[in-house]
């Protein structure tokens, strides 16, 4: 469940933060009038063109035309969403939030006992001779690494841990349910014993649980924090909170299956790959991913497992619209070991040669078919057809054109294939990234399902939106118009039973009843125009308040040319509102 943070709190914060402060921290600032000056951090430059307002409270560059306030800041700044941003500000000047939840009581308290758990972790591994200490040593990992990655140890003892938070007056209640200690006939002793640790830290910094790998032959071999109130596996990644800005930087992310692996690439100058904490990626994970990037290799076991979970991360972020490529690494070594041997550049070098997802699934099919065979092509494109079908009419017309060459097959036979597995004779989109059984994050506007009732009543209207399709915000309505674009692309119509057969059936049966409430009664010409209309006009009011914001700081900091370009833009953009409607 996430947290909700009460408006008067976010109030609060605002008023009690100067945002000159904040952007101090990390902005170069010199006083300008009554403003102050700096480069600006989202884009690369040698004149300053970034203004932050202190009586306005508000940043703006005037060379990429980013602007906001301090929250907005933080977010672009930190790689953030808005709850994050506003809980790292809050945390670091001290300010008290105020949440609604019942769980969030208790959320505080298990974030300081993780902390300190993982300051007594570090302490092992570094104030005396130890195992953890020697095993990653002989792992070749050089210390400013090791203290970047907060890597610590749990000795061999049996109650070192809990013993040092009994003194403390910490309840074994909470220190099960986080897993640092097990309970036996009565008994309290410590869950990481004669391991490395390595702490889980999430994109706000906080520490939320802890992997353990065992020195010596130990079973299990890695030991991970149960699930709790601050750690769901399924939400988080290792090491997003170190990588994130290089991720952000490079505008690609590498998916790796191991702590080791992100730890060997860091040092090795690789500063964008990450961990899945040793479960199969999940659509949170993707989601996570995905906002600092929508480029990601995965780099994973070249065996049958490693293979499998390639397969169920290639859907899992192509349905979040991520561009996925593989990379397995060669002679059966992961990632560690190979970049040890050859270095950074020779994995970048496998990086640039990583294949396409849909290239990856149709290799993968060949592995063990004889293609010299005519049973083998035939075996082989039976199970190519269901890979096919998934994709966009333009991707499916490339890869088909390509297998015809390749296999020697005639096309027209192929897109038969295709199209022959379903016993009904239609036309059918299978999408099987996106079978999610999660619930949609985003509600439908009013605006969108009306959109969605006009175009189902007049399909050939769905060609207007081509260039329009950011008018559908929600996650749920972009979904529904791609399944629009790709059935009007096979068949020049689609009809109100085939949009809901490629829904799950909760997503189906809301979409039903909302869609009923919605009457049109026959001018869906005029109500899609006035949708079109009214989402146009907010767009325009929308620019002509950020231009008028940023004119507020050019009149003092920018240039007679820049001020005179920002007025005739703002002049054209109120000219258009005027055109719609509405005021000027």
């Amino acid at each position: 469940m996430g947290r909700f943070i009460n408006n008067s709190s976010i109030d609060e914060l605002k008023e009690s933060i100067n945002i000159v402060d904040e952007v101090a921290k990390v902005v170069q600032l010199k006083r300008a009038g009554a403003n102050y000056k700096g480069c600006c951090p989202f884009h690369n430059e040698k004149t300053p063109s970034f203004v932050v307002s202190e009586q306005k409270q508000i940043f703006t560059c005037f060379g990429c035309g980013e602007t906001g306030n301090v929250i907005k800041f933080t977010q672009k700044y930190y790689n953030l969403d808005f709850p994050e941003a506003v809980e790292k500000l809050a945390r670091e000047n001290g300010i008290t939030l105020k949440h609604s939840g019942t769980e969030d009581k208790d959320r505080e308290r298990y974030y300081e006992i993780n902390k300190e758990a993982a300051r007594f972790f570090y302490r092992s591994f570094t104030e005396a001779k130890n195992a953890g200490y020697t095993y990653m040593k002989k792992r070749g990992i050089e210390d400013v690494v090791l203290k970047k990655f907060g890597i610590g140890y749990a000795d061999d003892e049996w109650d070192s841990l809990y013993r040092y938070f009994k003194e403390k007056g910490v309840e074994e209640k909470i220190l099960l349910e986080l897993g640092l200690i097990s309970e036996s006939k009565g008994k309290y002793y410590d869950k990481f014993r004669n391991r490395v640790i390595f702490p889980i830290i999430n994109t706000a910094g906080r520490v939320i649980g802890f992997g353990g790998r065992a020195i010596g032959d130990a079973q299990p071999k890695y030991l991970n924090s149960p699930e709790n109130k601050v750690f769901q596996k399924k939400n988080n990644l290792y090491a997003l909170n170190i990588c994130k800005q290089d991720i952000g930087r490079q505008n690609s992310a590498i998916l790796v299956e191991g702590y080791m692996d992100v730890i060997s690439l860091y040092q090795a100058g690789v500063r964008n790959a990450i961990a899945s904490l040793g479960t199969a990626l999940t659509e949170n994970q993707a989601r996570l991913i995905k906002r600092y990037t929508k480029n990601v290799i995965l780099s994973y076991d070249a065996d049958q497992a490693g293979r499998k979970a390639a397969m169920r991360g290639i859907d899992v972020l192509s349905g979040q619209d991520c561009k996925v490529k593989v990379l397995h690494v060669t002679d059966g070594k992961d990632p560690d070991e190979f970049i040890k041997q050859h270095g950074r550049d020779a994995f970048l070098a496998l990086t640039e040669k990583a294949l396409p997802m849909i290239d990856y699934k149709l290799d993968s099919l060949k592995q063990n078919i004889n293609l010299g065979s005519e049973e083998g092509k035939i075996d082989f494109m039976k199970k190519a057809a269901g890979i096919l079908k998934t994709l966009s009419p333009i991707e499916a017309d490339i890869y088909i054109k390509k297998l015809a060459k390749e296999l020697k097959i005639a096309e027209g036979a192929i897109r038969m294939e295709i199209l022959g597995n379903n016993s009904t004779g239609e036309k059918k989109i299978v999408h099987a990234q996106e079978r999610s059984h999660e619930p949609e994050q985003e509600e439908i506007s009013q605006l969108e399902l009306t959109l969605i009732k006009s175009l189902l009543m007049n399909p050939p209207f769905v060609e207007e939106l081509l260039d329009k399709q950011e008018i559908m915000e929600s996650r749920q309505a972009r979904k529904i118009l791609n399944i629009m674009f790709e059935l009007y692309g096979l068949n020049e119509d689609f009809d109100s039973a085939q949009i809901m057969d490629c829904l799950d059936p909760d997503e189906s049966q809301n979409l039903s009843g909302e869609l009923d409430r919605i009457i049109i009664a026959g001018n869906e010409d005029k109500v899609f125009a006035e949708c079109i209309r009214k989402w146009e006009l907010d767009k325009l009011l929308l620019k002509e308040k950020q231009l008028i914001d940023r004119l507020s700081l050019a009149d003092e900091e920018a240039g007679v040319e820049s001020i005179k370009e920002l007025t005739e833009e703002l002049m054209k953009v109120q000219s258009k509102i005027k055109t719609y409607g509405g005021r000027i």
